[in-house]
């Protein structure tokens, strides 16, 4: 296939960024340029030869500006297959030539947004639809759509490199320019001027109610509900204040871990959203005692989740502490009322049903996006390996498999201690595994645990067996963890001279 040539480009663009010298090199090498008005206002002033696109339209602007490149005259030569006889024929009998390069950037709708309620005439139309085309027709046109692409264009357009692959470049960059300046025009218009309604894995999301504040006083927050709603976003507030940022963050990670620790009653108590407590028990009662027993002094102003629902029990003893949010499946009549005499406490009704989660997790940096699949399920559990002497009991398994469930909502390095299916001290966010050994141990012994017999569970291997005599030395008998550290076999040596029971899970929960 012979090398790509440019005779023609047309350029319509708002930032004019660069564009004398993309004009300038375009022109030295006999490229005929077809601009609009400002834009061939800008290029004139600049000494840059240049013909208004009327010359391809025969057709003047009109409407203020409203209708320049929307004609055939443009389109068509833009469209048109050049490797097509019968689109050459079209564009000759009508008087038409093709159009080899399309610059076109958008009215800034984005930044007149922020200070208009309404933006009308910063919704470009022949723009979008001149850059669609072109982006479409690849295979016969290059186009450019932000200052950002012209140094790689300019570079490879004067080694005559603007190849096919190049040009495919150029209209995937061309289509999602076009898909975020359409996206902040539905946002805006669906919620007026408030923050932005995120988008993640191709989920519809419609604004529910805005926050008193985000993280912190000076960061505004809404509520975006995804549709159709379900989860939180379905949640009955049945007393309390309004919601908070921080409490709908807390709410989502006590509901996630309790939701995960299957059909027996369980509660789980979130601070800065990390757990606290954890448990299972025979009832939603027993369950919260148990998990409010593991740190009440973090509990203090906590969210509380439960994967059952609060009855009159469980409600006395949770109207005797301080807590910001108690979210459950239901509340009985009975339970409501008590709860509902504390009028600052906030109570969620969320339905237990499957968390309808995408298979994606999404985090913003600073210019670049990290994408990664969700961690979801245990599978690991029916293949854990015991690779020590010691071995586990059946009900020490069992408490392995809860710790295991638990560690995963844990931030890292996370170590969880406990046994009879409840946690006793964890060690959360610490730089080392072996300051989160100790910190477990630490809160433990604060709230008056002995761990004698105890099982522990680690979200990461050990890098070294310092971790393990920590936990040995408090009592415990059981440590879950996944393996794959260098040093595992001399941390397996260690376990069996401390006598330790150490399983091996060979899949890592580790939570950043």
């Amino acid at each position: 296939m012979s090398a790509f040539r440019i005779r023609r480009a047309v350029l319509s663009v708002t930032d004019k960024s660069g564009l004398v010298e993309l004009a300038r090199a375009l022109v030295g090498r006999d490229v005929q340029l077809f601009a609009s008005g400002g834009t061939a206002q800008h290029l004139q002033n600049a000494g840059v030869e240049t013909t208004g696109v009327e010359e391809l339209t025969h057709f003047p602007e009109m409407l203020d500006g409203r209708v320049k490149t929307l004609h055939p005259g443009i389109l068509a030569g833009v469209l048109a297959d050049k490797q097509n006889p019968a689109h050459r024929q079209d564009l000759e009998k009508n008087g038409l030539v093709p159009v080899d390069l399309v610059v076109v950037n958008f009215y800034a709708f984005e930044a007149a947004a922020k200070s208009e309620a309404l933006p009308i005439e910063a919704i470009d139309i022949g723009g979008p639809t001149l850059v669609r085309a072109a982006a479409k027709n690849f295979a016969s046109v290059a186009v450019l759509t932000s200052p950002l692409d012209y140094p790689d264009f300019l570079a490879a357009f004067a080694r005559d490199a603007v190849d096919l692959d190049f040009r495919r470049g150029l209209a995937t960059r061309a289509f999602a320019r076009v898909a975020d300046y359409d996206r902040a025009i539905a946002t805006h218009f669906l919620a007026g001027s408030g923050p932005a309604a995120p988008e993640l894995q191709g989920r519809r999301y419609a604004p529910g109610e805005a926050l008193r504040y985000g993280e912190n006083p000076h960061q505004q927050a809404k509520l975006w509900l995804e549709q159709p709603p379900w989860g939180l976003g379905a949640a009955k507030q049945r007393g309390g204040d309004a919601l908070s940022y921080n409490n709908y963050m807390d709410a989502d990670a006590a509901l996630d871990l309790v939701f995960d620790l299957g059909e027996r009653p369980a509660c789980a108590i979130v601070k800065h959203n990390t757990p606290c407590g954890a448990a299972q028990g025979a009832t939603a009662s027993a369950a919260f005692t148990a998990a409010l027993e593991c740190d009440p002094v973090s509990a203090f102003g906590g969210v509380v989740g439960f994967n059952t629902s609060v009855d009159a029990e469980t409600a006395s003893a949770l109207a005797s502490h301080f807590f910001e949010v108690v979210c459950a499946p239901s509340f009985a009549p009975v339970a409501l009322e008590i709860l509902q005499a504390k009028k600052r406490l906030r109570l969620l009704a969320v339905r237990r049903e499957p968390w309808n989660l995408g298979p994606l997790v999404a985090r913003e940096l600073h210019g670049a996006l990290l994408v990664q699949d969700r961690d979801h399920g245990f599978d690991e559990l029916g293949e854990m390996e015991v690779a020590t002497r010691a071995q586990p009991t059946p009900s020490e398994r069992e408490d392995a498999t809860f710790l295991w469930i638990v560690a995963k909502h844990v931030r890292s390095n996370a170590i969880v201690v406990g046994r009879e299916r409840r946690t006793l001290g964890i060690g959360a966010g610490q730089m080392s595994r072996v300051d989160s050994c100790d910190l477990a141990v630490s809160k433990a012994r604060h709230a008056g645990h002995d761990l004698s017999g105890s099982i522990a569970a680690s979200d990461a291997f050990f890098p070294f067996p310092d971790g393990v005599e920590r936990l040995a030395e408090a009592g415990v008998r059981v440590i879950v963890q996944p393996g794959g550290s260098k040093r595992d076999a001399e941390v397996l040596s260690v376990a069996d001279r401390l006598g330790i029971c150490m399983l091996l899970a060979r899949r890592r929960h580790f939570r950043h």
